[in-house]
């Protein structure tokens, strides 16, 4: 299998401690989340407020506004739209979605890698495939560290079903294939894996910044919809058992769409530094 897609398993060789720590750090916070919700109940969390919470804060439960961050499916939802949880994913995928064109024209290494011969469909595809798997493991890291503080605790498991867990997992892969899309595409155009990087924070960071606006001020309300956080809800997902297919379906189109623009930048492209 490792001769037939040398470079997906180069890709995910060479960054085997970083995805290992990012992976044992996601597994660690989200269990902490769930410490911290068992010990002390929303209610409390938020100074007896009950379900009610300032709009502000509906950007950080992960939800369009139906779920409060103080119940527990909000609280949970938080863990898992956390600046922490999204640095830890931005970096994974900005790590191997530059890895993928960029760094190798930026090193100068590309045309060696090209005369094998390796085509550039296939130079895409694999290593585009690495990121997905990064990507897929870092959320199935967190989905089993929730899923097994819920299991256990049974005001958790009697507020939260494990079909919601497992449904925020889907929309967490969804919502990185969104953002792991656009950046492969960058990479395919870029020469070097700075921009890739900063382009892949931007999406991310400019992206959670225009949701709070949109959610925290009225007037700014229509910019929701241009934030790929507008459609990742997973605290509707864990109220609720469910995922909303619309959404989900916007996630996945935005990333199939970078990806498909990512074979064309490469094919046109000059790989020479």
């Amino acid at each position: 299998m490792r001769a037939r897609f040398p470079l997906f398993w180069l890709a995910l060789h060479r960054r085997r401690r970083m995805l290992a720590l990012l992976a044992s750090g996601m597994v660690v916070f989200e269990a902490l989340i769930v410490a911290v919700i068992r010990a002390v109940p929303p209610a409390q969390l938020f100074g007896g407020t009950g379900s009610v919470a300032p709009d502000a804060l509906k950007a950080f439960s992960g939800s369009t506004g139906d779920v409060s961050i103080a119940s527990y499916p909000g609280l949970l939802g938080a863990g898992l739209v956390h600046p922490f949880w999204i640095a830890m994913q931005l970096t994974a995928i900005g790590s191997l979605a530059a890895a993928a064109v960029a760094t190798d024209v930026e090193a100068g290494t590309i045309e060696l890698l090209m005369v094998r011969p390796v085509s550039r469909p296939r130079l895409l595809a694999e290593r585009g495939a690495a990121v997905l798997a990064a990507v897929l493991a870092l959320n199935g890291a967190a989905t089993l560290a929730v899923a097994g503080g819920v299991a256990l605790s049974p005001a958790l498991h009697h507020a939260v079903a494990l079909r919601g867990v497992v449904a925020a997992g889907l929309a967490g892969c969804a919502f990185t294939l969104c953002l792991s899309g656009p950046a492969l595409a960058v990479s395919a155009a870029a020469r070097h894996r700075a921009q890739v990087i900063g382009a892949t924070i931007a999406f991310g960071a400019v992206g959670f910044a225009v949701n709070f606006i949109a959610m925290a001020w009225h007037p700014a309300a229509p910019l929701r919809y241009l934030s790929p956080f507008h459609y990742y809800t997973p605290g509707d997902a864990l109220a609720h058992g469910t995922i909303t297919w619309g959404p989900f379906a916007v996630l996945v189109a935005v990333g199939f769409a970078g990806i498909a623009a990512a074979l064309p930048l490469l094919l046109r492209r000059d790989l020479a530094p």
